[in-house]
């Protein structure tokens, strides 16, 4: 597979990534843990070497699974996890960038990782109870020690990017990005641009909606996040079918899937972008590989653009409550 380098910070991974969270946490049932050994060796086997956990996941068993799973694999992938959660008793109660927070969560990663290096550490979520510069600062500490290589956010505003790639620069911002999902766009990418920071684009298929395999009838169980979403609602999943029809005319052209015409859109959007679409199947593995071979001209481009432009989608990411607990 081709790499592609996150900015100018010279780190440099697989043009599509592997997001592990649904293999242990939001997604249930789970499949079974050897199932998914099995699932992270291959994708590395098929190209892959970029993949995505953090502390809050499970908490904890998804660091475990990655870090076994891995382990024998290790100078040939990448590992990013994620910070920024007071965890407590197994459940996350907010979150918590406090630094010896932080020194703890990354103690922690390490640990369940197998590793004595984390590729890529993310601050989770912002903390509006601890100034970004202290977050950046105790990165940096960090990278000194040995501890960390390369500093990440997820789903940071502008403002605080810019400030915490003053104290320590920041390699890839990681925010949700697809085709129903464009808010960043406006402001975020182009301050990435100018920053030289890439951006690890997650839930590029729209938590599975994009894939063309979730209709009306779909019932989802209460374990599962998407019962509790606003944009898969019954009357959502309706209403924003023209999107997935938009995506299906490209598809037959293409010979693709929905799903791979849906990551070859993000990989064309720019060349420090990487999506990290997560899955438990080696089906869709290989699926979303595919993609990867599969290039949008200018005029297509124009005209999922155009079409796009007509279409409204309906229902929110999260709901507040989602929004402010959790790490999705």
């Amino acid at each position: 597979m081709q790499k592609r380098k996150l900015g100018k910070s010279g780190l440099e991974v697989s043009a599509l990534g592997l997001g592990c969270m649904g293999m242990t946490f939001s997604y249930a049932p789970f499949p079974e843990k050897r199932d998914m050994i099995v699932l992270l060796r291959k994708a590395v086997e098929q190209g892959v070497n970029f993949f995505d956990t953090a502390e809050v996941y499970g908490p904890y068993n998804n660091e475990e699974l990655v870090g076994e799973a891995l382990e024998p694999l290790r100078k040939e992938v990448v590992i990013a996890t994620k910070f920024g959660f007071n965890i407590q008793n197994g459940k996350s109660l907010g979150v918590n960038s406090q630094p010896e927070n932080i020194r703890r969560a990354v103690e922690g990663s390490l640990k369940r990782l197998r590793v004595d290096v984390i590729d890529l550490l993310y601050q989770h979520r912002v903390d509006p109870n601890v100034r970004i510069e202290d977050v950046a600062s105790t990165v940096k500490d960090l990278i000194k020690e040995g501890k960390v290589k390369y500093f990440g956010l997820s789903e940071a505003g502008v403002d605080t990017i810019r400030k915490a790639h003053a104290v320590q620069p920041v390699s890839a911002l990681q925010s949700e990005y697809s085709l129903w999902t464009r808010q960043h766009e406006k402001e975020i990418i182009p301050a990435i641009e100018e920053l030289g920071i890439g951006l690890v684009a997650f839930s590029p298929l729209g938590k599975g909606y994009l894939t063309g395999k979730i209709d009306e009838t779909r019932k989802f169980e209460d374990v599962d996040l998407r019962s509790k979403l606003p944009r898969f609602t019954e009357e959502a999943r309706v209403a924003n079918k023209s999107l997935l029809d938009l995506l299906e005319q490209f598809a037959q052209r293409k010979k693709a899937t929905t799903a791979q015409v849906a990551l070859a859109w993000v990989l064309a959007q720019k060349p420090w972008i990487v999506p990290i679409p997560g899955t438990t199947k080696l089906h869709r593995l290989e699926e979303n590989i595919g993609a990867a071979a599969i290039q949008l001209t200018k005029e297509e481009l124009k005209e999922i653009e155009s079409a796009s432009e007509q279409i409204k989608i309906m229902g929110t990411r999260y709901t507040e409550a989602l929004e402010k607990t959790t790490g999705l």
